[in-house]
């Protein structure tokens, strides 16, 4: 008798997908819980890579007086983690000597815009998991009470953290884009306090990308605070308090 044929190598990988992707629940992310928990991952990776990638210019034009009457341009390259006072720039000098002087910005704000980025990346790892948990063992989270209950707790602290970043974050932006306008470049320049030299404003930096990072922050927000409530249900303090209310009914019912 001739023995069956092994299966091939490459037919375990495709067996194993399917077995694993043909237990996902899809129709779930129909459901109010599945979907936000869809958004909250997308809106996660939306903050945290605004936030991240940013990258700006700031500049401004000294123009020497005296005999030589040079313009000098200066650019500022700036971005995440905003530790200004490590972003050097050089400063002419119009004395007449040929070296410049090296300055820096004036500020770190890196302690809000990094704190942003790690809860957005925290978020968007805690969003995944849930939503496979969700999808693929919804068995284990309907049967086990103690996953919508630690699932509530999570909710409500990312909810709080978010509203916090996101307010940091943009006190934190407001002070970046103070700190680097052109006039306090201007300001922060010696030379310009000389009477026959003229400083004037460069490159304005543009900070929509910055902008959008704190609009993410709050969307985060209202997301995580919303899906409190749908978390709730699934826990045994609202299966308990059903019953309950579904005998009051009755009871009010019956005096009728």
């Amino acid at each position: 008798m001739s023995e069956p044929a092994a299966p091939a190598a490459g037919d375990k990988g495709p067996r194993l997908q399917d077995r694993v992707l043909g237990g996902m629940r899809w129709g779930r992310l129909q459901e109010p819980l599945g979907f936000i928990k869809v958004l909250e991952w997308l809106f996660a990776i939306f903050a945290f890579g605004a936030c991240g990638s940013f990258s700006g210019e700031t500049g401004a034009t000294v123009k020497c007086g005296g005999e030589t009457k040079e313009m000098s341009a200066i650019s500022v390259q700036f971005g995440y983690p905003f530790r200004l006072y490590q972003v050097p720039f050089e400063m002419p000098d119009c004395e007449g000597e040929s070296e410049t002087r090296t300055l820096h910005l004036i500020g770190d704000f890196s302690a809000p815009a990094e704190f942003f980025v790690t809860l957005g990346v925290f978020s968007f790892l805690y969003a995944m998991a849930a939503l496979v948990l969700y999808l693929r063992f919804h068995s284990l989270y309907g049967e086990n009470k103690k996953l919508p209950f630690a699932d509530f707790c999570v909710t409500v602290c990312f909810a709080f953290f978010w509203l916090v970043a996101a307010a940091a974050w943009g006190k934190g932006l407001a002070d970046v884009k103070a700190a680097t306008r052109p006039a306090s470049l201007i300001a922060a320049m010696a030379v310009c306090q000389g009477q026959e030299v003229v400083c004037n404003a460069g490159t304005t930096p543009a900070m929509g990308l910055a902008n959008i990072s704190v609009l993410f922050g709050f969307i985060n927000f209202l997301l995580w605070a919303g899906n409190c409530w749908f978390v709730l249900k699934e826990t045994s303090w609202q299966a308990q308090a059903a019953p309950h209310d579904s005998a009051a009914e009755q009871g009010a019912i019956d005096k009728q």
